[in-house]
């Protein structure tokens, strides 16, 4: 298994997530942008915020690809399947613990069930399964992290 293939699997994994939720957003399946989410973060310009977050989603579908080559070296195994299954993992993950509980504590423009609206300019929490960002939300995310982790697998296990 190679490294490298698995940080390319990586990189078109997150270009289809990205463009996934992108295209969904544009249809008004949902209302979710990760990028911006994550951008606005570390800065209240919307603008930047926009860019800093893809450049944020992108590093962070490398990390989460070194991740699952991790796991298929300890597994001893990789491939589309294992890597959609993982991706299931990371879906559920994502839309659970990470946007529902994680992310309004650390994110600082980010309102949570104890703010007030007038206290401050704030991005609407997630919730769970980022249902408040409509009912559809946790499908297209879902679907979306499945096919990252199947690309990660897939390029993975094309390298042997």
């Amino acid at each position: 298994m190679s490294v490298w293939a698995a940080l390319s699997g990586g990189f078109a994994g997150t270009l289809v997530l990205t463009t996934a939720l992108r295209a969904a957003a544009e249809l008004k399946l949902t209302r979710i942008d990760i990028p911006f989410l994550l951008g606005s973060a570390f800065t209240a310009d919307r603008t930047r915020a926009k860019a800093l977050g893809y450049l944020l989603h992108f590093a962070a579908g490398q990390v989460f690809a070194f991740g699952y080559y991790a796991l298929f070296l300890a597994l001893g195994h990789s491939g589309w399947l294992l890597g959609a299954m993982f991706g299931m993992g990371h879906g559920m993950f994502a839309g659970t613990a990470l946007v529902n509980i994680l992310l309004p504590v650390i994110h600082p423009r980010m309102g949570t069930p104890l703010t007030s609206a007038p206290d401050t300019a704030l991005l609407e929490p997630p919730g769970f399964l980022m249902l408040n960002y409509g009912l559809a939300t946790p499908i297209v995310s879902l679907t979306a992290h499945i096919a990252y982790g199947a690309l990660v697998g897939g390029f993975t296990a094309l390298a042997r």
